[in-house]
C-alpha cells in the first residue's frame, strides 16, 4: 500500500444540517443513517480502510449525541474539537483544530459518501501531493461520477491541476467532493472567529497554489432527505 501524506484527518461535523430537515430536528446531520449506518461512519470507515489512524471531529449542534457516538469508535482514534460555544464554519473550525493536526492533514465533510476507484481517495491525494507547489489539494469529481448532483459545478482545472472558480454563466466540469489535503500554509494569517474556507482557497488560487485531482470513483451528494433512497439503492444494488 502506498504511503499516505498524513495519518490524520479532520472531519467537519459541526453544522446544523438545515437542508436535511426534518431528519436533523432531533439529531445532528452526521448521525442521519444511510444504508444502515450514520453518515459520519461512512467517512470514518473509509479513513480506517485507508490506514488513516487519527480523526479530529468538530462538534456544535447536538454535540453530546455526536460526541458519545464518536468516542465509542476504535479506528480511527477520534478526538473532538469542541465548538459548543461558537460555531466557527469550515475555515474557523480548521483553525481552532490546527494544534491537533499535523502538516499536512486530510479534511472532509461529515456527510460524504463515496465509492473508491482503483485506489482510495486518500492514497490518490497522497500520491499527487507536492507541498512545494500546493497549499491545498482538492478531490474533485466530474459530473458523470457525481450521483444525485444537479448543480453547475464548482471548478475548472488547467492541465497542471491548478483550480479556478466556475465562471459566470458557465458550467464548470468539476464538483468539489468535500475531501481535501491541506497544508498548514493555507491557514496562515487566517481571520479570527467564524469564516469559510473559501477565503483561504481564493488566496491560494491567486498564488497558483490551489490544486485538484479528478476522482476515479463515484461520489454521492447526500444533502437532503430525498437523496437518501437513491444513494442507498446505488450502494446496495437495489
Amino acid at each position: 500500500m502506498s504511503q499516505l501524506a498524513s495519518d490524520t484527518a479532520m472531519i467537519l461535523a459541526a453544522g446544523f444540517g438545515k437542508r436535511m430537515r426534518p431528519l436533523t430536528a432531533s439529531q445532528p446531520k452526521p448521525m442521519v443513517r444511510v444504508a444502515g449506518k450514520p453518515l459520519i461512519d461512512h467517512a470514518l470507515d473509509r479513513l480506517a480502510e485507508a490506514g488513516v489512524a487519527q480523526a479530529v471531529v468538530n462538534v456544535h449542534y447536538l454535540a453530546d449525541a455526536l460526541e458519545a457516538h464518536l468516542l465509542a469508535r476504535q479506528a480511527p482514534k477520534v478526538t473532538v474539537s469542541d465548538e459548543r460555544a461558537l460555531l466557527l464554519e469550515t475555515g474557523g473550525g480548521m483553525v481552532k483544530a490546527l494544534p491537533q493536526l499535523p502538516d499536512p492533514f486530510f479534511a472532509l465533510n461529515a456527510d460524504n459518501i463515496w465509492l473508491d476507484g482503483p485506489k482510495s481517495a486518500f492514497h490518490d491525494l497522497s500520491r499527487r501531493w507536492n507541498p512545494d507547489e500546493m497549499d491545498a489539494l482538492l478531490l474533485v469529481v466530474p459530473h458523470a461520477r457525481a450521483m444525485n448532483f444537479s448543480g453547475p459545478g464548482d471548478f475548472h482545472m488547467d492541465p497542471m491541476g491548478r483550480l479556478s472558480r466556475r465562471r459566470a454563466g458557465r458550467i464548470a466540469p468539476f464538483i468539489y467532493t468535500g475531501i481535501q489535503l491541506v497544508s498548514h500554509r493555507l491557514m496562515r494569517d487566517a481571520p479570527e472567529g467564524p469564516f469559510s474556507t473559501n477565503i483561504l482557497w481564493n488566496r491560494a488560487m491567486e498564488e497558483g497554489r490551489l490544486y485538484g485531482i479528478s476522482f476515479t470513483g463515484l461520489w454521492f451528494e447526500v444533502g437532503t432527505p430525498q437523496m437518501i433512497r437513491p444513494t442507498e439503492e446505488a450502494l446496495t444494488g437495489g
